[in-house]
């Protein structure tokens, strides 16, 4: 069985050093670019990565472009490594897609686990049960896609789980530490305003108007629900 490539994204070669060891030693093939423009011609290319490890500073393209190019037409999960430690600007990648980040200086072994959790969610194949249909939107888990009035929506992986924890249990209202922790699991360390984020980038993709949402509505004082009742296909 093939090892699960992942693509580290880094100019510094110390960086990429230590953590390729950490990575190979965990059981995955590493790849590596040193810019912007080589990191989105890798990731597009065959075989297509498990995962890209993404540096925020980089060279002729910034990690926050790539991030952006690269969710516009792949799901691949992704991990920002950042020296910005504001929540603002941790937040900044969280909104373009990404599904998690790593404050440098990190633990290359913290790192490698952090791999290790996210491809665990990834693509939730297996998961028992019916698609779930909730009006005209989809939720597929065992093939990991959702569709709004037959037309397939890309999701992040995390985007895809928050939808799912939501369409359980439709008109229920989940406080935002409830969605962290059946979405993301314990190992998380996912802040209330993260969800706020994959919750504004989840209606850009499947609400007709995304400042009106009629789908994932806010409940104020407490968190998010998802509107409409639950049929099982």
């Amino acid at each position: 069985m093939p090892k699960p490539l992942v693509l580290l994204v880094d100019d510094e070669d110390k960086t990429v050093a230590s953590v390729r060891l950490y990575l190979e030693h965990a059981g995955f093939e590493v790849a590596s670019a040193a810019d912007g423009p080589t990191a989105l011609e890798m990731a597009r290319r065959e075989p297509v990565p498990a995962l890209v490890i993404l540096d925020v500073l980089l060279p002729r393209l910034d990690g926050f472009e790539v991030c952006r190019r690269l969710r516009e037409g792949s799901t691949i999960p992704i991990i920002m490594l950042t020296a910005r430690s504001s929540e603002e600007d941790r937040l900044e990648g969280l909104e373009l897609g990404a599904d998690d980040y790593v404050v440098k200086p990190f633990s290359p072994r913290e790192l490698a686990a952090r791999v290790r959790a996210v491809l665990r969610r990834v693509p939730f194949a297996g998961i028992e049960g019916p698609p779930i249909r909730i009006g005209d939107l989809t939720i597929d888990a065992a093939r990991h896609e959702a569709t709004v009035r037959g037309r397939r929506v890309a999701l992040t992986p995390r985007e895809f789980r928050l939808l799912e924890v939501l369409a359980r249990a439709p008109g229920r209202a989940f406080t935002r530490a409830e969605l962290v922790e059946r979405a993301f699991g314990s190992e998380s360390e996912a802040l209330d305003r993260t969800i706020d984020a994959h919750v504004v980038n989840l209606r850009r993709k499947i609400e007709e108007d995304p400042t009106r949402p009629t789908r994932v509505e806010t409940v104020f004082g407490v968190g998010y629900r998802l509107r409409g009742e639950r049929h099982d296909a």
